[in-house]
C-alpha cells in the first residue's frame, strides 16, 4: 500500500510539471541566430541614420521578446504576471520617447536663441 501511495504521489507531481517540446527551443534558437545575423548585416551593409538604429532596435526587441517569452517562460504565465512585467516596461518606453521629444525641443531652442547671428 505504501508503494501505491508513493506511485500516485509521483504521478501526481509529474502531472503539475510542464514539459515543452525540444523542437520549440530549437526553433527559438534558430530564430535568435537569424535575428542576430540580420543585426550583423545592418552593419555589414553600412546602413546609416535612423534606418540603422531603427533596424538594430527592432532586432534587439524581437530577440529580447523571444528570450523572455520562451526561455523565461512568460508565454505560459498568467496574464496578470505578464502585465506586471510588460506594463512598466511600456511606461518606461513612453517616458523615454517623451524625453527624446523634449530634448529635441531644447536643442532647437538653444540653436535658435544662443547661436551667433549670421
Amino acid at each position: 500500500m505504501t508503494q501505491t501511495a508513493t506511485t500516485q504521489t509521483a504521478a501526481h507531481g509529474q502531472a503539475h510539471t510542464q514539459q515543452h517540446p525540444i523542437k520549440l527551443y530549437i526553433v527559438v534558437w534558430i530564430l535568435l541566430f537569424v535575428l542576430s545575423t540580420f543585426s550583423y548585416l545592418v552593419d555589414y551593409f553600412s546602413l546609416q541614420g535612423g534606418l540603422r538604429y531603427g533596424l538594430i532596435l527592432l532586432f534587439m526587441m524581437l530577440k529580447a521578446g523571444l528570450i523572455v517569452a520562451v526561455f523565461m517562460h512568460l508565454a505560459w504565465e498568467r496574464l496578470a504576471l505578464s502585465y506586471a512585467i510588460l506594463v512598466p516596461l511600456g511606461a518606461v518606453l513612453v517616458f523615454v520617447a517623451i524625453m527624446v521629444f523634449e530634448a529635441d525641443y531644447t536643442f532647437l531652442n538653444r540653436i535658435l536663441y544662443f547661436s551667433p547671428p549670421a
